[in-house]
């Protein structure tokens, strides 16, 4: 039995290696996310919230890919609920000035498009936050010294102060969000989250403009 199990282990490990595609070479921790990934998963329906009208549109959304898509969204949506909750007496508003701010705690500044990419925004809607923080006074903007054209921003002891007093409220959030999931779950979960991060990251900073169908022939050459 434990031949089998590490020739199994071993067929997993080649898998793994002809579909890594990462920039660094692969770790432990790598492998053993992909492999808690193929193991061990029961499959789970999915909470039913329509009706029976036009079948065939049950059907597309019962397929995997559009299940993570749906699934995605509506966790985006409970988490924003429960953050709005954590902010309800806070001068931060939002998760995107949240987060904003907790991003400039980790930089003596940022330019304005590095900030604003940095949480995957379109620039009009980051310059709307950025607006809203300076106006608070949580935010200061200052010239580049290196760069003339571009304005950078950094967090204020007002932002600071602000950040620290919702963190603890934050921290609940946290542990409410992953609600029911075990330790290995939790960790499955960054695991393949982190994955599909650094891909769609590297999509939104470099082919942006790209159409659907030009990101679908990408996918595929890789």
């Amino acid at each position: 039995m434990k031949k089998e199990i590490v020739f199994e282990i071993l067929e997993h490990l080649h898998t793994f290696e002809s579909n890594f595609k990462g920039k660094t070479p692969y770790t432990l921790n790598d492998f053993v996310g992909y492999l808690t990934t193929q193991t061990g998963a029961n499959e789970l329906e999915m909470r039913n919230d329509a009706g029976n009208k036009e079948p065939f549109l049950k059907e597309l959304r019962d397929e995997s890919n559009s299940d993570i898509s749906i699934l995605i969204t509506l966790m985006f949506r409970y988490a924003k609920g429960y953050i709005k909750k954590a902010l309800e007496n806070s001068l931060i508003q939002t998760v995107d000035e949240f987060a904003f701010l907790i991003t400039l705690m980790t930089f003596d500044s940022l330019t304005k498009t590095e900030l604003i990419n940095k949480q995957v925004m379109e620039r009009t809607s980051g310059v709307e936050v950025i607006k809203r923080l300076l106006s608070q006074k949580m935010i200061t903007e200052f010239a580049d010294e290196n760069d003339k054209r571009s304005v950078r921003v950094a967090i204020t002891e007002n932002g600071k102060m602000e950040i620290m007093s919702v963190l603890p409220e934050m921290s609940k959030v946290s542990r409410i969000v992953v609600g029911n999931l075990s330790t290995a779950e939790i960790k499955t979960l960054s695991y393949i989250l982190k994955k599909l991060d650094f891909y769609h990251n590297d999509i939104f900073m470099n082919k942006r403009t790209f159409t659907l169908k030009q990101i679908l022939d990408e996918v595929r050459l890789n």
